[in-house]
């Protein structure tokens, strides 16, 4: 139970300091130079990972992120009933993160957007955006599946390479899609804001899948020690 206890509460700060940087610092005033823009929500959720994987990584293996988990669960490396309850408890920290940043927005002024960290597309961008959360998933688990492997990975500096990964993938796709790369990060938040982002959750929820089953099968190709 710990290490779903831990995928939670690490799901929840990814949700809280990520989204949060979006909501009161990416355009502070209304103003892109007042605020810390797309480098600096993109920071947030990178070092949020890092802050996490050093403090639960121990315990649960700092997840934080359905796609990961099947990507994992896809590699072997554990099993479905342990990726289901990862995938559960991820949403809930999910949602309790969203939870704060609706009652943050909704008890002061804070000069920023009224929305808690949404992903959403533009009209008649369906299929960019679905490209990109798959594509950007698939590099983002790849990296993490090389990263954590007992082999061949990157040892105590796996949570570094995650985090700085998490933090490229931003840069590029948050002007497309906002990014999400993972589902819980996605449903939280929509589930408050409600509209817009609720009626294209479904986006977000299937094209990181697509791209973690994907990155799961190629580092099954070119990462294991089987002969083929």
């Amino acid at each position: 139970m710990k290490k779903y206890m831990a995928e939670m509460v690490g799901t929840m700060v990814l949700v809280l300091m990520g989204c949060g940087s979006a909501v009161f610092a990416g355009h502070a005033a209304g103003a892109v130079s007042a605020g810390v823009g797309t480098l600096g929500v993109a920071l947030a959720f990178g070092l949020s990972v890092v802050a996490m994987a050093y403090t639960i990584g121990g315990i649960s293996g700092c997840h934080i992120n359905p796609a990961i988990t099947l990507g994992v669960w896809m590699s072997g490396r554990m099993s479905g009933k342990d990726a289901g309850m990862y995938m559960l408890f991820q949403v809930i920290g999910a949602i309790i993160g969203s939870a704060i940043l609706w009652a943050l927005v909704s008890t002061g002024a804070h000069g920023g957007p009224t929305e808690t960290g949404t992903n959403t597309y533009a009209d008649g961008m369906l299929i960019q955006a679905f490209l990109a959360e798959a594509v950007f998933t698939f590099i983002f688990v790849l990296v993490v599946l090389g990263a954590t492997d007992s082999k061949k990975g990157a040892g105590n500096l796996a949570g570094l390479a995650i985090g700085l990964t998490l933090v490229l993938v931003h840069i590029v796709c948050i002007p497309i899609t906002g990014t999400s790369v993972n589902p819980a990060r996605s449903i939280g938040p929509a589930l408050f804001e409600g509209g817009r982002a609720l009626s294209q959750l479904w986006l977000f929820i299937v094209a990181p899948f697509v791209g973690a089953a994907v990155s799961a099968l190629v580092w099954n190709a070119i990462g294991s020690d089987e002969k083929r």
